[in-house]
């Protein structure tokens, strides 16, 4: 069984956001994009940084999202934590976005960056163990 395991390292930190890089099995794949923290609440801040596992979530098991993306568990107090697309935080709701580029509170290409990480994974029959990372620099 392959594992797969995200690094995700935040390092630009605003009031809008928290962008930062995210890494397969040691490999830089798509910046990501975040909302600021604001201690854990609901819908309008981003994750602890910690660990996590993550599983693969078809579309037809979503009732928001028509493509394959990633719903990460365990998560205090929160659930249906996703990566997906998005450009800004107004996309996000406590979720991480995924883009190929990324500027001042916003990343862009999200759909290619978030194709090429679920095509990735499967590719390479890793979605059996997805264990995400998050750290602050």
């Amino acid at each position: 069984m392959n594992s797969c395991n995200l690094f995700l390292v935040r390092d630009a930190f605003t009031d809008k956001s928290v962008i930062g890089k995210l890494y397969l099995n040691g490999e830089f794949i798509a910046h990501t994009l975040e909302l600021p923290w604001k201690n854990n609440q609901k819908g309008i801040s981003c994750i602890p940084k910690g660990v996590y596992d993550c599983r693969i979530r078809l579309a037809e098991q979503s009732a928001s999202r028509d493509y394959t993306h990633l719903i990460v568990d365990n998560v205090p107090e929160r659930s249906y934590i996703l990566f997906h697309r998005g450009n800004s935080a107004k996309d996000s709701r406590g979720c991480i976005l995924t883009g190929m580029m990324r500027g001042d509170d916003v990343i862009y290409q999200s759909k290619n960056a978030h194709n090429l990480l679920i095509k990735t994974i499967i590719d390479n029959k890793m979605e059996n163990k997805i264990e995400l990372v998050i750290k602050n620099r």
